[in-house]
């Protein structure tokens, strides 16, 4: 690959516009969200040793891949709809589903990115907590007539959780107006009691709700491109399934569906060490005088740089000149002061413990780096 830099800030300014591919730049990536201990090496001989037919047949189609999730989650094939990723279902929920859209922000850009102009109204979370307050958003999704309403829980970025009781809660209020609720779980497997906080189970109750689930975080699989849509409304589940194409998910994709069923300890052990991992962060930042921290329940952290500190997009981009380190800033999200905000994925201890020392060598730093 001819690289399209000759310098380091050339460099970051290349990669600040990419939405992947960073594996084939070496960097440290603690921007983009994954489970570094997930899947195991045995899934990978497993694709390799099946690679000829993988590539040369045609994958299975809908119905099929619904099965193989369900035999996963444990939920009959009606209620689920497999997409290339979360992405293609949000693109159909947004795009074409959603007569008027509601999002609490900040939050995921692409659930208002995917809406055409004028279908999505941003709710604005309660500052500078960053909690949702369910009965404010529900009555703002009645009074502007939504006949949509995501909620991401953990929320990207603030990787902060909305309570499973007042998601129920939720559901009700929006329920006489016909607004569908759509809780986005993407990050739900590295929280604490995850399955007691699962709404998953209790699916069947709510015909007014659907779970959204990129497999791509949870299963550190951002390459094969896998996400679903689980719901009790056959409606919803026919009309998602329609916007579909006939082949969305490629035979690698189909295979590690077929074969997880059988990683199920590995995968809760892989998601026990990100936890780990996060939670030692998450108190060694703690520790930087002047930063506001947010407990995490998702595998990123969110954090207010001290203000007397640089700027976020400063920081984020010393960061990477300095150090080859990538995290996100939040300038682009909606939110007050979303200049002084950074999300930091993380990763191993020991990566995670080098960008700390990292971050407070170059966030106070005042001279021009060279």
């Amino acid at each position: 690959m001819v690289s399209k830099y000759t310098t380091q800030e050339e460099k970051y300014e290349y990669i600040s516009k990419q939405h992947g591919g960073y594996y084939r730049h070496h960097f440290t990536d603690h921007a983009y969200l994954y489970n570094l201990y997930f899947p195991p090496k045995a899934v990978f001989s497993h694709l390799k040793a099946n690679i000829n037919n993988l590539v040369l047949n045609y994958p299975m189609a809908q119905s099929a891949l619904a099965e193989l999730v369900g035999n996963v989650i444990n939920q009959p094939t009606e209620r689920i709809v497999v997409g290339n990723g979360g992405a293609e279902i949000i693109k159909i929920l947004s795009g074409s589903l959603a007569k008027k859209l509601i999002v609490p922000v900040p939050s995921f850009n692409e659930y208002a990115n995917a809406a055409p102009e004028g279908r999505v109204v941003e709710f604005p979370l309660d500052f500078p907590s960053f909690q949702l307050d369910v009965d404010k958003f529900a009555a703002e999704a009645i009074k502007i007539g939504a006949d949509m309403a995501v909620v991401v829980t953990p929320n990207n970025p603030t990787s902060l959780l909305v309570p499973k009781v007042d998601l129920i809660r939720l559901a009700e209020k929006l329920k006489p107006s016909k607004c569908m609720l759509i809780i986005d779980e993407s990050f739900l497997d590295f929280a604490d009691n995850n399955e007691q906080i699962s709404l998953e189970k209790d699916i069947a109750k709510y015909p007014n709700m659907a779970i959204l689930k990129s497999m791509s975080k949870a299963y550190g699989i951002c390459g094969l491109r896998i996400g679903y849509l689980l719901t009790a409304n056959a409606n919803l589940a026919e009309s998602v399934r329609n916007g579909v194409h006939i082949w969305n998910i490629n035979g690698f994709a189909e295979e590690f569906l077929k074969i997880l069923p059988q990683y199920k300890q590995e995968f809760e052990d892989s998601c026990k060490l990100v936890k780990a991992d996060r939670d030692t962060f998450y108190k060694n930042l703690c520790i930087i005088d002047g930063m506001r921290v947010f407990k995490p329940e998702a595998n990123y952290i969110y954090c207010r740089l001290p203000d007397i500190a640089l700027s976020g997009p400063e920081v984020t981009k010393r960061l990477f000149i300095k150090y080859n380190i990538y995290i996100k800033h939040n300038v682009g999200k909606t939110q007050p002061d979303a200049d002084r905000y950074i999300r930091i994925a993380s990763r191993t201890k020991e990566e995670n413990a080098t960008l700390i020392d990292a971050l407070k060598e170059i966030m106070y730093l005042k001279r021009e780096l060279r």
